[in-house]
């Protein structure tokens, strides 16, 4: 495999698992303002991006495939799914996938920068920090989300802030990996050395295939075996 030097691991559903909690929020808010949608559409449709985005192309979809949604306040729906996302939170239990911690310490031992990124906004991703007990420094080495660029994914300006955080010039050094379709299509755009789809969140394998990642993994610890495979016999 590359010389990789970085890592980009998105949150929900590859490093962190809280139950599709936001999708589900996303499909609370949108059925509240008259649009009756199931979460398989809400994921197809709005996994890994920014949130009123995902909303949006939600809503885009149902319009151009018939259902009367014109009506509806993008802008209300996303402002009121914030609301209801904060009420979901607060006795919400978040965990990370088994392994995960062990992975980040594996790939620190390797002097490889490890960064979280997220459609999430600032609020909601270090709310997910806080229950996890993460801490930028200690378990992660940054924390990038859609707050902190003009272009959410799959614009490749996240993982550029990343690469330019830590010094890191060449794309091919650096591995993104994600749960949906848009985690790798980020990867892709940001000409990553490494894409890695998961199969613990939002799309599933034949989904992902159809954006030809480097390799797609049942859970996101897998990838120590893949970086750095025990020597054969």
């Amino acid at each position: 495999m590359k010389d990789i030097k970085l890592v980009v691991f998105d949150m929900a559903g590859t490093t962190v698992n809280e139950d599709n909690v936001v999708y589900k929020t996303v499909q609370k808010a949108l059925r509240e303002a008259g649009a009756d949608v199931d979460l398989d559409l809400v994921l197809e449709f709005g996994a890994g991006k920014e949130k009123s985005k995902a909303i949006a192309d939600v809503l885009e979809y149902l319009q151009h495939t018939g259902t009367e949604v014109s009506d509806i306040d993008g802008d209300l729906v996303f402002s009121n799914f914030k609301t209801m996302l904060k009420e979901a939170y607060a006795n919400l239990k978040v965990t990370p996938y088994d392994g995960v911690e062990e992975l980040f310490e594996t790939l620190k031992s390797k002097e490889v920068k490890v960064v979280l990124n997220t459609g999430y906004d600032q609020h909601t991703a270090k709310t997910l920090m806080q229950k996890l007990g993460w801490k930028v420094g200690h378990q992660v080495d940054a924390l990038i989300t859609a707050d902190d660029v003009i272009n959410g994914r799959p614009s490749s300006e996240m993982i550029d802030k990343a690469m330019d955080m830590f010094q890191i010039e060449d794309p091919a050094q650096v591995l993104k990996a994600g749960d949906s379709i848009i985690d790798i299509e980020e990867g892709q755009n940001a000409n990553c050395g490494i894409t890695v789809g998961v199969l613990t969140g939002a799309h599933t394998r034949t989904q992902l295939e159809t954006i030809n990642p480097t390799v797609i993994l049942d859970a996101l610890h897998e990838l120590a075996e893949v970086l750095y495979p025990a020597p054969s016999n």
